[in-house]
């Protein structure tokens, strides 16, 4: 199963140098029975789009915990053991919780923020806990950050993406 896990720049570089993507039970977003029946669509590239989405605003709350993280939503697309993965009861976003950390080696690519992308991630950061508690215009903050598509590496380009970005 295909499972889209948000992250940051050192949090990317920390999984990279480890060679794994966490060290216990890792939350993504992965297409589930709740996010398809939320979506209403039956084509997987849209509903894999729709994961990728969730998982690149869960990023944004983890770019709210790791204030000197550069303001670029990283979202770190890997293949896991479908036993693996256990989808959360209910969640319409198709949030997962995979068992055990997944090794490095199961990282497919990484879509990450243009540096451009800067400003408008940072005010979605500072907006997010608002805009979760219904706030529109903070919404509309967290949208703007939404509008930018994320740029796609493959997992043999992570190194030197780094190299560049961090």
């Amino acid at each position: 199963m295909r499972v889209y896990l948000p992250a940051t720049l050192p949090l990317l570089e920390r999984w990279q140098t480890a060679r794994s993507c966490g060290t216990g039970p890792v939350l993504g977003h992965a297409v589930t029975a709740s996010l398809r029946e939320w979506f209403v669509v039956d084509d997987l590239e849209e509903l894999e789009a729709a994961a990728t989405t969730a998982a690149a605003r869960a990023s944004l709350a983890l770019l709210a915990t790791a204030p000197h993280a550069p303001p670029r939503r990283v979202v770190v697309a890997a293949d896991a053991r479908d036993a693996d993965v256990t989808a959360v009861p209910g969640d319409p976003r198709g949030t997962v919780r995979c068992g055990g950390a997944l090794p490095w080696s199961a990282v497919v690519a990484v879509l990450i923020d243009d540096p451009a992308a800067g400003p408008d991630v940072a005010a979605a950061v500072a907006a997010l806990p608002a805009a979760d508690a219904g706030d529109a215009d903070a919404a509309f903050s967290v949208d703007g950050a939404a509008g930018h598509e994320l740029a796609w590496f493959a997992a043999q380009e992570v190194a030197e993406l780094l190299g560049r970005e961090c």
